[in-house]
């Protein structure tokens, strides 16, 4: 069973690396790896994402009570969700998320996927989120979110990559990014949360509970600082690290 102390390490990671374009699943996988934490599962790893997602709402509830008033804004949230429900809900029904898990894959990913959002940032700024976020813009970053399911890949830097290449600027693709999320973490926090509560054990449904909310602290300050963040740099210093991360990782494997 997870310790206290385990849960708060695997929330830090969570709600950090979560909304950076570094994948949170590859860190969590990574510090599993090297770790002895116990019984960590997927099941955790939903409820980390669960805190995630409530930092999303309350940081964008101006914005996400405005498209209760702008439906046709929620309407492309939800089209961009799409392409990930069925092909996620596949993936961990068959299995197929655990045999990604593995270092090989992570250290490959975050080097490709490092590189393709160095490209795609150099992409000239020429579209605005309120005036042409379209229901081809809401699908096009959907289909590239489904990628985000191989870890190593994020969730966050390949949406924002998606975003940037069709001209988005580095703020705006990041909001694109985070309400693309806010469905697709829903979906999967439900279906986690019903599972754990399906489980005898009290003290795994407490210990849900404190990963929700340290994940969900550490996620709104983590937002905050990005956001800010990228309003006056480039994505570089991500891109460095990711690549680094990879060579890292890749040496593990093949030496």
């Amino acid at each position: 069973m997870l310790s206290s102390v385990e849960i708060l390490i695997l929330s830090l990671i969570q709600g950090v690396s979560e909304f950076l374009p570094i994948s949170s699943l590859a860190h969590l996988v990574l510090v599993s790896k090297y770790y002895a934490f116990t019984n960590q599962n997927l099941l955790i790893d939903i409820c980390l994402h669960l805190g995630s997602l409530l930092a999303i709402i309350v940081y964008f509830r101006n914005d996400l009570f405005s498209f209760v008033k702008n439906k046709n804004f929620l309407i492309k949230i939800l089209v961009g969700t799409l392409p990930i429900v069925p092909i996620g809900y596949i993936f961990y029904q068959t299995g197929i998320i655990n045999q990604l898990r593995n270092l090989e894959v992570i250290g490959w990913m975050s080097l490709i996927f490092g590189i393709f959002l160095y490209i795609s940032d150099k992409t000239k700024i020429n579209k605005k989120l309120e005036t042409e976020f379209s229901n081809k813009s809401a699908i096009f970053i959907g289909l590239f979110q489904i990628l985000a399911l191989i870890p190593g890949v994020s969730r966050s830097g390949i949406t924002i990559s998606s975003a940037r290449i069709l001209g988005f600027n580095r703020f705006d693709s990041a909001k694109i990014s985070f309400f693309l999320a806010i469905p697709a973490l829903t979906a999967a926090s439900l279906l986690g949360t019903y599972n754990i509560y399906k489980q005898e054990s009290a003290e795994l449904n407490f210990l849900a509970i404190i990963a929700v909310i340290f994940s969900a602290m550490f996620s709104f300050l983590t937002i905050a600082i990005f956001l800010h963040f990228i309003k006056k740099f480039s994505l570089n210093i991500f891109i460095i690290y990711r690549i680094i991360l990879s060579f890292i990782l890749l040496a593990f494997v093949y030496l």
